[in-house]
Order: C-alpha cells, then sequence, then structure tokens
C-alpha cells in the first residue's frame, strides 16, 4: 500500500545541524524528498546551483514571487528564501514524504496555507553549543556570528508552537528520533 504524502517543515537556529539531519534521514526514509529552495543569496563554497539551493536574481525571484509561485518565502538576515509551490504539490501528490529546511517566518507561512504539514524544531543543548558550532564553521564574520545568535533567541522563543522538537546532543539519537517520527506520520 502506498503511503500518504506527508510535508514536514524542519526550523532551528543556524547552526543546530538542520542539514545533517535532514541528509542523514535521506539515508533511512526510502520516500523522503527534500525541497530546494530558492535564494537570492550568493553560493557557498562548493554548493551546487539546482542541488543545494536555486540561486536566482533580485528580479527572477521577484517575478516567481510575483506569480504567486512560492509555498512561502521571506528575507533572512541578508538575502531572501523561498520554496517553489509546484514541485512540493507534485510530490506530496506523488506520495513522498516532503522535507522543508526553512526559517521559522516560513515555517508559519506553511502552517497557514497547509495546516496538515508537521512543524519540526531542531533544537541545540545549549546557547553555548549553537555559538561554539557556529565559529566552527569558519563561513561568517563574528558580526555575522552575532546577528545568527539574536535570530536564534527569536527562533528558539518559538519553538513551543512546533508539532514536535528534536535536540540535536547527539547526531546518532537525533536522526534515529526524527527518522522514526517521519516514518510514524508516513504510515498513519
Amino acid at each position: 500500500m502506498a503511503r500518504k504524502g506527508n510535508l514536514y517543515v524542519i526550523s532551528g537556529p543556524s547552526g543546530a545541524g538542520k542539514g545533517t539531519l535532514v541528509a542523514r534521514v535521506l539515508e533511512r526514509v526510502p520516500d523522503a524528498w527534500v525541497s530546494v529552495s530558492a535564494t537570492t543569496r550568493k553560493p557557498r563554497p562548493g554548493e551546487q546551483d539546482g542541488v543545494h539551493y536555486l540561486f536566482l536574481s533580485d528580479e527572477e525571484f521577484d517575478r516567481i514571487a510575483a506569480a504567486d509561485g512560492f509555498l512561502e518565502w521571506a528575507d533572512v538576515h541578508t538575502a531572501r528564501y523561498g520554496t517553489p509551490l509546484a514541485s512540493v504539490r507534485e510530490h506530496m501528490a506523488a506520495g513522498d514524504q516532503v522535507i522543508l529546511e526553512i526559517d521559522v517566518q516560513g515555517a508559519f507561512q506553511v502552517k497557514e496555507k497547509l495546516p496538515e504539514c508537521h512543524l519540526i524544531f531542531i533544537d541545540v543543548p545549549s546557547r553555548k553549543e549553537l555559538l561554539r558550532r557556529l565559529r566552527e564553521r569558519g563561513t561568517e564574520a563574528e558580526d555575522v556570528i552575532a546577528a545568527r545568535m539574536r535570530v536564534a533567541d527569536m527562533e528558539l522563543s518559538l519553538k513551543s508552537q512546533y508539532d514536535y522538537t528534536v535536540v540535536n546532543d547527539d547526531i546518532e539519537r537525533a536522526t534515529a528520533e526524527l527518522a522514526g517520527y517521519i516514518q510514524r506520520q508516513a504510515e498513519e
């Protein structure tokens, strides 16, 4: 019997390990599919257009937004991010477990449009650990890290509004918990 397509919106502070967890869940949930977000930010080293993000100009982004082509979109830090609507609908209709890895603003926009979606918050063991992870990445200057920490404080204050929370204190345990949650929802 085919499983019902579901939408899982995964959010949490920058540095919580969302990307790592999602990549590991893909290895455990065969019908999972990750939506590729569009963004106006420049690619980081190693990122590929269409794989990590759809890298768009401001003009391209504006055109899609004006045509109501995003499930959600938001200004985050210094760029805009959005979820292309058509591909999400296609994969859900095919019975896939669709995963969106997006910020808190976007998550609440999605919940408003698709109330049946599952909001999952990826939490960190402590604020100190989050700061350590951001610095360890080595991809941003201290002023950017400070801005990310301010945003993280706001995001952490909203985690009680999510359907489910996974604390990423141990990658193997957190992966098993997240994959298990997705599997249970897909079977209902």
